[in-house]
């Protein structure tokens, strides 16, 4: 078959590896040739990729600019992004990009405004059946409170976070019952758990919008999931997480979060490779936390399943049709620390 040159944004992501490891082992045994992007300049895509370009931020105007001409000089097929900021401004201008032969892997611009919004996708949940932690919008501290009260503060933990956001930005814990001297001489620094005093301190009475939300006790599973010509969902485990990065996780047959994941992909309208992100209450329910409509990080697990979810993105942006997936449930991963040796823009070795 014909090699295909793919555009990868963000490789300066921490999932950069298992994108670039999903394309390299292809069930096509195609040849695929990575340009890879990113804001900065030294970042590690730069000597994993084939070719590579700094590029401007998704908010200022050279960023369409610089992508469409690198699409052009690179005769580039696909674009994959990885990178939630980019999101709206790639799917609204998709048309762009297909004028120049490339085709934008990401949901249109309508079905990205619900997923990236994390209320928005909630009501959404709502609509359709599936659990949602008990959620608040507040933009000043009173409400802010008074909400939090009635989730169970301060006897219980809750969450504040941004509607919009990337990673673990704006995430915080509200916990009363934190032994800050135990923590400050035991444990690493987080950043995510604090006191409202302390919430207080950092807002101040009025701020953007913040959901404030019921704290879930129990396992977290993030789904990844295709949407091509059928729609392929495989909830996993995060058994171990660092930084918001999974480093240990199982892929498992759960039903119920593949309904619930299977509703949510048709009435949005979700395209390619994206994912979902579901917690179980006290009473074990998965209750639906965020959407990510973009490759995620640890989604190199899918591909070790036997479903090569990243790649099936990019058949189904060449308009080829997506085998079906014998997927291997049960199979793990177990991340650990790498790294590159680099001089003068050489790998001199890759743990």
């Amino acid at each position: 078959m014909d090699s295909i040159n793919v555009l990868i944004t963000g490789c300066g992501a921490p999932g950069i590896k298992g994108t670039l490891y999903s394309l390299e082992n292809n069930f096509d045994r195609r040849k695929i040739r990575t340009i890879g992007t990113d804001i900065k300049e030294d970042v590690v895509g730069k000597y994993l990729c084939n070719r590579f370009y700094k590029i401007s931020k998704p908010s200022s105007p050279k960023y369409l600019v610089d992508l469409l001409s690198i699409c052009k000089e690179e005769a580039v097929q696909v674009l994959l992004p990885q990178n939630t900021a980019e999101l709206s401004v790639l799917a609204e201008h998709k048309v762009d990009f297909d004028a120049m032969g490339t085709t934008v892997a990401v949901s249109d611009k309508s079905a990205i405004e619900i997923a990236n919004n994390k209320y928005e996708l909630m009501k959404k949940a709502q609509e359709l059946g599936v659990p949602v932690p008990a959620f608040h919008l507040a933009n000043n501290f009173d409400d802010l409170q008074r909400f939090a009260e009635q989730l169970g503060w301060p006897y219980r933990p809750v969450i504040v976070k941004p509607p919009i956001s990337n990673g673990m930005r704006g995430l915080r814990i509200i916990d009363e019952s934190m032994n800050l001297k135990d923590s400050f001489y035991n444990e690493k620094p987080s950043g995510v758990f604090l006191k409202m005093m302390n919430l207080q301190e950092i807002l101040g009475a009025e701020f953007p919008d913040l959901l404030v939300m019921e704290y879930l006790t129990n396992e977290e599973y993030t789904v990844d999931a295709l949407n091509s010509d059928a729609l392929t969902i495989i909830p996993r485990t995060r058994d171990l997480i660092k930084s918001g990065i999974t480093f240990n996780g199982t892929v498992e047959k759960n039903e119920k979060i593949i309904e619930y994941s299977e509703k949510l992909s048709r009435r949005i309208g979700l395209e390619y490779a994206y994912g979902f992100q579901f917690k179980l209450d006290d009473s074990n329910v998965p209750k639906l936390l965020e959407s990510n409509p973009r490759i995620q990080g640890t989604m190199v697990l899918a591909t070790f399943a036997g479903a090569n979810i990243i790649y099936g993105a990019v058949k189904h942006a060449l308009g080829e049709e997506v085998q079906e997936f014998d997927i291997q449930w049960g199979t793990k991963i177990l991340r650990y620390w790498g790294g590159l040796g680099v001089k003068e823009e050489q790998i001199l070795g890759e743990l």
